[in-house]
């Protein structure tokens, strides 16, 4: 089938910037920014729709819940919350080893933020919870503050050191919880002072890469759990080799018993897992595989007494019913400053990507700053029931979505599956093997395992990229997941920088019988405007690349200034030594006889012409003894063009000697399009890039400026009387026809570049 282009044809007058403003009647300053008075009578006319606004939008179960429609979302909602709650248990309580506290802690971190997100979170979708990285960075802050060697006590018995559990896992909980605390506040805050877009500085490599290293350090960290070994603890940077080297020279002691029942644990749950993976197209609901195998565990455990006949490590004691609230300790505050605004900002990053992805799905928009002020309450009051440090879950979420999940009533419903567990079955997992939650743990990090062929995808899409994601994973893997976040979110920035500041500069030609403008040295077809140069950059200008701003453009121009101001200024210091001799000649002429003016051709005006000395005083006289005088080469030209030999040969050398081939450009435009700011060193280098080329006598002109830009031109006082509105054209194009009917497509003399001599 034959497409049938579209044409069209646009018939208007040039438009420059001045033009433009009186065409489109562009609007001042004050009447787009309103004076504190009007501002003030407006806010108390409003004042009641703004609060009511206000409200709902701080609370925006009071804008949903109303309007709930039970016969549609509730058996979508229930079946969905049922089957997220089930995975909150084994998740919960196996991540709560990788945060370094007992399971129970898990399941409270899966009931208590879950039911404060149904009030004030925005998405419809994501299951608020305990997660593998926030975990991790948890159990470094509590493994740090709260050491196993920091609460040791003398056995009674045969007189040897034990570690005194109770009062380690009292005091790591009071550390999780005062980090959770912080870290919820500082959410807070920055959701009140609509900072939600901290998350963009998040790229998805970055996260991804990160993701991807966290991975790794809950391998290493379940290690333990999977030999029962009893490696050292280290912190800091370098840790995670540190502990990997200990556990391996720890192997030979692997305690034989509980490896297997990781070995069996993990075979059966990776074969479940692939036939449920297999089977799910035709299944309504996800078969719960992580739950049955604590199930499972659990009853072998307790039947075989494997922590009796074989002392395989168990959960232990988890106490049923809720805990009461309890301030968390303030002075522990200052020790997890930087580590609470980590968790702050990767919480936050996970969820806001996971909130807008399924938004954009389903048809619903998430508020980032809405989305930063739930996540940092949950946080926030959770930590007063002990949780600690929760985000969404992208497992949770994938089950709550293809569940049929339709709103936050899903989470209640979850939160409720969770709240039975804490309060009737918690004593009976008491028996379930560490191993076993060690196994579930590193099977569900298969997923960000995978990411690993982001490598070979960002190898032939964006090599910058890829050196962001391999600088973030070796920087998370070597320095921790606190350092490693701060050294990598500084070099995803310094990459940003770096690209604006060698930006790609190009000159543009036109694409026949078009208006179209592209890269000369990019396309074939594209023609070069005669006399006109067309400079762009795939940058903004500002103060890091002004200067070489300037520079590339005299590179691509192919005008050297400084040189080229030289030779005028040497040629114009010449031109005045000329006058000077010509008019002591005439001088001593006048004495000696008699001087008069000889026309250099019919017609020239009275008085301008060479002034010459005739013997005899005879201006008929043909006998002209001027010819004599010309032996030092003081004969000059007043008011002359360049037609004088002397001064058209000096200027082939001088021209030669900036490398100038071709003299033929008398405009310049500069294609400001890609501008979305200016500053003030900008400015300054832009009116010096008129200020210089007029000397030269080529006019400079600006084109496809943003209203912002403008505006911003003018605050900074870069209009005068030279350089004034006239200059701006509204395109491209409006540019070059404007060069082409002031200036024309004059030819300029041409010069050879064999004619080479250095200006000194």
């Amino acid at each position: 089938m034959q497409i049938q282009l579209c044409k069209y044809k646009v018939e208007r007058e040039v438009l420059d910037e001045q033009r433009l403003e009186e065409v489109t009647q562009r609007k001042t300053h004050s009447d787009t920014h309103r004076s504190l008075t009007e501002s003030f009578k407006d806010s108390l006319r409003c004042t009641v729709p703004k609060l009511k606004r206000s409200v709902m939008n701080s609370l925006p179960v009071l804008y949903w819940l109303p309007k709930y429609s039970i016969w549609d979302y509730g058996m979508p909602d229930l079946i969905s919350g049922i089957s997220v709650g089930i995975m909150h248990l084994p998740q919960g309580m196996a991540y709560a080893l990788l945060a370094s506290l007992p399971p129970v802690f898990g399941l409270y971190s899966s009931l208590y933020p879950t039911l404060i997100y149904f009030f004030f979170g925005t998405s419809r979708h994501i299951s608020i919870g305990t997660f593998t990285v926030l975990s991790i960075m948890v159990g470094s802050v509590t493994e740090r503050l709260a050491p196993d060697v920091a609460f040791l006590r003398m056995n009674g018995t045969n007189i040897t050191t034990e570690v005194d559990i109770i009062a380690r896992d009292s005091y790591r909980v009071q550390v999780a919880a005062a980090t959770t605390v912080l870290g919820g506040l500082i959410q807070v805050i920055l959701g009140l002072v609509k900072f939600g877009f901290v998350g963009t500085y998040l790229s998805e490599p970055l996260v991804r890469a990160y993701t991807t290293a966290a991975a790794a350090h809950a391998v290493v960290a379940q290690l333990k759990y999977i030999f029962g070994v009893s490696p050292t603890r280290f912190t800091g940077p370098l840790s995670l080799v540190y502990t990997l080297k200990d556990v391996c020279s720890l192997l030979p002691q692997t305690h034989l018993p509980t490896l297997v029942v990781s070995a069996v644990s993990m075979v059966l749950l990776i074969a479940a897992k692939e036939l449920n993976s297999f089977l799910s197209p035709k299944l309504p609901v996800p078969v719960p595989m992580e739950l049955i195998t604590i199930v499972a565990g659990t009853l072998i455990s307790n039947y075989a007494y494997l922590n009796i006949n074989y002392t395989v490590s168990v959960v232990g004691e988890i106490p049923s019913g809720l805990s009461p609230p309890s301030v968390p300790d303030f002075s522990i505050f200052g020790e997890v400053m930087g580590d609470a605004f980590a968790l702050a900002i990767v919480g936050y990053a996970i969820s806001i990507s996971l909130g807008k992805t399924f938004a954009l799905k389903h048809g619903y928009k998430v508020d980032s700053n809405q989305e930063l002020v739930a996540l940092g309450l949950s946080n926030a009051v959770g930590g007063f029931f002990q949780c600690y440090s929760v985000c969404s879950s992208m497992s949770r979420s994938l089950i709550q979505e293809t569940t049929g999940g339709k709103t936050q009533m899903a989470g209640v419903a979850s939160a409720l599956i969770v709240l039975v567990t804490i309060l009737k079955l918690g004593p009976l997992f008491q028996e379930l093997p560490k191993a076993v939650l060690a196994v579930i743990v590193f099977v569900n990090l298969k997923g960000m395992f995978k990411q690993y062929s982001d490598i070979a995808t960002l190898w032939r899409r964006s090599k910058i990229d890829l050196v962001v994601w391999l600088v973030t994973w070796v920087s998370t893997l070597l320095l921790n997941l606190d350092l490693g976040l701060a050294a990598s979110i500084t070099f995803a920035l310094l990459t940003v920088i770096f690209r604006t500041q060698l930006p790609t500069y190009s000159v543009l030609g036109n694409v026949p019988g078009t208006e179209l403008y592209l890269d000369i040295e990019k396309h074939r077809e594209v023609r070069e405007i005669p006399g006109v140069t067309i400079f762009r950059s795939s940058a903004t200008v500002y103060f890091a690349n002004a200067e070489l701003y300037l520079e590339a453009l005299k590179e691509k121009s192919g005008l050297d200034i400084s040189k080229m101001i030289i030779y005028k200024r040497r040629q114009e210091a010449k031109q005045k030594r000329r006058e000077r001799r010509a008019e002591r000649r005439a001088k001593r002429q006048r004495e000696n006889g008699t001087v008069f003016v000889i026309p250099t051709s019919p017609g020239a005006p009275e008085g301008q012409g060479r002034w010459e000395y005739l013997k005899g005083g005879d201006p008929e006289c043909t006998s002209l003894g001027w010819m004599s005088e010309l032996q030092d080469g003081d004969t000059t030209t007043l008011g002359s063009s360049s037609e004088d030999t002397l001064s058209h040969d000096l200027e082939r050398i001088s021209l030669g000697s900036l490398g100038k081939w071709t003299w033929d450009i008398h405009s310049i435009i500069l294609d400001l399009s890609t501008a979305n700011f200016i500053d003030t060193v900008a400015i300054k280098t832009i009116k010096n890039i008129f200020q210089d080329f007029s000397e030269i006598d080529v006019d400079i002109y600006m084109a496809g400026c943003q209203a912002c830009v403008v505006e911003q031109l003018e605050i900074g006082d870069f209009f005068s009387e030279s350089i004034t509105k006239r200059h701006l054209f509204a395109s491209v194009h409006d540019a070059v026809l404007y060069c082409l009917d002031h200036r024309g497509a004059t030819s300029f003399p041409r010069y050879e570049s064999s004619v080479v001599s250095k200006i000194r």
